[in-house]
């Protein structure tokens, strides 16, 4: 007697339908979860600014023990920069690919892009007591061009003598290696509009949606509210009373437009 041979039963296919749905559920996660992803990674990106910024404390706090209290007097002599804390701080720190640039602001200042985003290049070719360095110096921090040994009543020469050293930015977000801001000046009218030379264009930017991080004299790092700049003590006979903050009786509207959302103090 014959024996019947077993068949197998193909499975079914999905439908087109059913395949439809499964893309679009996944599109509807992946739209409700970029945006945590996005928030994730900008905020993973301002720690990882801080750390930096945190080493650098200890950068200064070599340097300046070593000075015995003194700030370097900044800018250049001879043509060689020798006195600005790329130069004088070289020695304290080697990873200047990492440690000089937030890890937001990593574009090159020559490509197109928010001006946040940008990193400053300096070329040390021709510099003669840099001769034998071949690479160009890069980075997305800066000093407090206050904080420098120079004969003037406005500034900070030496660390010892800072009264309210949590007040005195020393380094921070830039988007050029030094800044001196003046209370008597207002904020950009348009984020990252140098056309007026406007030295707090430097350092108020939205980096790090709303604030910039700061290093400040008694080494302690923490994040700055873009309207809290006003505020801080910037050189000795710096305003901290100016028409930008609460004491000087500015109002919400009357701060530019870009930085109308941002947390007033």
């Amino acid at each position: 007697m014959a024996t019947r041979t077993g068949q197998r039963r193909t499975p079914p296919g999905f439908t087109l339908i059913e395949l439809l749905v499964v893309v679009a559920i996944i599109a509807m996660l992946m739209s409700l979860l970029l945006p945590s992803l996005n928030r994730a990674r900008k905020q993973a990106r301002a720690v990882a600014c801080l750390a930096n910024l945190r080493q650098w404390g200890y950068i200064w706090h070599m340097y300046t023990e070593e000075s015995k209290g003194k700030f370097n007097t900044g800018g250049s002599a001879g043509g060689d920069a020798a006195n600005d804390w790329l130069v004088l701080l070289m020695p304290y720190y080697q990873d200047r690919g990492a440690l000089t640039i937030c890890p937001v602001a990593t574009r090159p200042m020559v490509v197109a892009g928010n001006f946040a985003t940008r990193a400053w290049s300096w070329d040390r070719q021709g510099w003669a007591n840099l001769k034998q360095k071949e690479t160009i110096d890069i980075g997305s921090y800066g000093q407090n061009e206050w904080i420098c040994d120079r004969n003037a009543p406005e500034y900070w020469r030496n660390r010892n003598t800072v009264k309210k050293p949590d007040t005195v930015p020393l380094f921070f977000d830039c988007a050029y290696v030094d800044v001196y801001p003046n209370a008597n000046a207002g904020p950009p009218m348009i984020e990252g509009d140098v056309s007026g030379l406007n030295e707090w264009t430097l350092v108020c930017m939205n980096r790090h949606t709303g604030y910039v991080n700061h290093l400040f004299v008694d080494l302690a790092a923490r994040k700055v509210g873009l309207k809290e700049l006003w505020t801080l003590k910037w050189n000795r006979t710096f305003n901290t009373a100016n028409a930008w903050t609460s004491a000087g009786s500015v109002t919400h509207d009357d701060w530019p437009l870009w930085l109308r959302p941002f947390k007033d103090y």
